[in-house]
């Protein structure tokens, strides 16, 4: 099977365990978490699946190692030399992909609009002289790198690109191949945030998966939404409370819902400015001598891995 097309969602080696770190929502510290655990492990795999907005690479400063495109889907591209200027691909398309304007003869030309096209392939079928090519899109890519904690996966989707759930997948399948090749026990998982289709695909097959959330109403809120995802994967589910000081009220609200939910709490990491400092250093906070590095390293201890 070809590198990246690995399925996770197989039969699982027994000693593996892949642990997702999500959030209802960015900016939690979701990342820094990641990061922080990646140190304490000593070595493991990196799987950064926040394609989207990949940063886990700004504090491990990966070596890149192998690039790989990531193509999914497909564009319609009218051949204009061939095209008979008809116009039954602006008829039968849906979402106004097709554009139409004169070129310098005074010919009517159409051109279909790359950040419009759907990928139907409606336009293709009906062209009546088949003039309407349809190559996969270039919607990004993916790598290897090498990083002072382990071999990490990370990925970075094109520009208004699309099927960023199946590039996490295959970043995921990379992961499982490579910690499988290295004999690692353990893969890391940065998620995305909220529970679209990414996230769907981060934890689908996980061993575990910690929610990382704040003390607000809408980190309440979030982490509901969360919580219910990881039930219907039947994940077991731990909780961590971010800048818990912050709100202490809402803190002991949040933990009691999430243990009347199913889930573990592991853990509270008190609000700390030294973590921005050890991102401007490239580096976990739990590298640092900080006041939240010891909170950290209590959550994971209590994560039982």
């Amino acid at each position: 099977m070809a590198a990246g097309q690995n399925r996770y969602s197989c039969m699982k080696d027994e000693y593996m365990k892949e642990l997702v770190v999500i959030s209802g929502k960015g900016g939690t510290g979701k990342t820094s978490l990641t990061a922080a655990f990646a140190v304490l492990a000593g070595r493991s795999v990196i799987a950064d699946c926040d394609v989207d907005a990949a940063d886990l690479h700004l504090v491990l400063s990966p070596r890149i190692v192998e690039r790989h495109e990531f193509r999914s889907g497909h564009g319609a591209v009218i051949l204009q030399s061939d095209c008979i200027g008809c116009g039954v691909c602006r008829r039968w398309c849906r979402f106004d992909a097709v554009n139409m304007e004169k070129n310098d003869r005074g010919e009517t030309v159409f051109s279909i609009d790359p950040a419009s096209c759907e990928g139907c392939g409606v336009c293709v079928r009906f062209c009546p002289v088949q003039v309407i090519d349809f190559p996969q899109r270039l919607c990004g890519e993916w790598m290897v790198s090498e990083t002072r904690c382990g071999t990490m996966v990370h990925a970075r989707l094109g520009v208004a690109a699309e099927n960023s759930g199946k590039l996490v997948s295959t970043v995921r399948g990379e992961a499982r191949r490579i910690a499988g090749e290295q004999g690692q026990g353990l893969i890391l998982v940065d998620g995305p945030p909220g529970i679209g289709c990414p996230v769907i695909a981060s934890l689908s097959g996980a061993s575990a998966v910690l929610v990382i959330t704040e003390p607000t109403v809408s980190g309440e809120h979030d982490l509901e939404r969360v919580l219910s995802l990881a039930r219907h994967f039947a994940i077991s589910a731990s909780v961590c409370v971010n800048k818990w000081d912050l709100n202490r009220e809402m803190t002991e609200r949040i933990e009691a819902g999430a243990i009347q939910a199913g889930a573990k709490t592991v853990g509270r990491i008190r609000y700390d400015s030294s973590v921005t400092q050890a991102q401007i250093q490239g580096k976990a906070v739990v590298e640092l001598d900080a006041p939240s590095a010891d909170d950290i390293r209590q959550v994971w201890n209590n994560l039982d891995l």
